[in-house]
């Protein structure tokens, strides 16, 4: 009797992965260089003490990072980097324990959203790109 194995398609599947877990990351950045005044306002209204840096962080993080994730360049060290960088942005973005109704409930979600995340980008860095990415070039 043969099973599925999904072993065989390992490399694909951690490609995949990759381009899953920095899509969301992209996307944001992106949205966050063609709006990066908008992206400074933000900053200053959750209280960034410097918010234009902590907005060119940001787009840093989501956009290049995420981009250079997609392309399993520096795969294990930026996993790492940009897993405690999604956890800040949890912790800062969306305290959720502060809140109620609404608010606390869309936070909650958010926050254990980007718990699952880390735990994506943890999993990344111990198992590394994959044979499709510029790491194995």
């Amino acid at each position: 009797m043969r099973y599925f194995s999904v072993a065989k398609y390992s490399d694909i599947i951690i490609l995949v992965a990759r381009v899953l877990l920095m899509l969301l990351f992209v996307i944001f950045g992106l949205e966050k260089i063609t709006g990066f005044s908008g992206t400074v306002t933000y900053m200053s209204s959750v209280g960034a003490p410097f918010p234009t840096v902590a907005a060119i962080i940001a787009v840093v993080m989501e956009f290049f990072v995420g981009i250079a994730l997609i392309l399993g360049f520096y795969t294990r060290p930026l996993a790492l980097i940009m897993a405690v960088y999604t956890l800040a942005t949890g912790l800062i973005g969306h305290p959720f324990w502060g809140l109620t109704g609404a608010a606390h409930y869309a936070n909650e979600i958010n926050f254990y959203k980007n718990i699952a995340i880390v735990g994506g980008l943890l999993l990344l860095a111990v198992t590394g790109p994959g044979k499709f990415s510029l790491d194995r070039k």
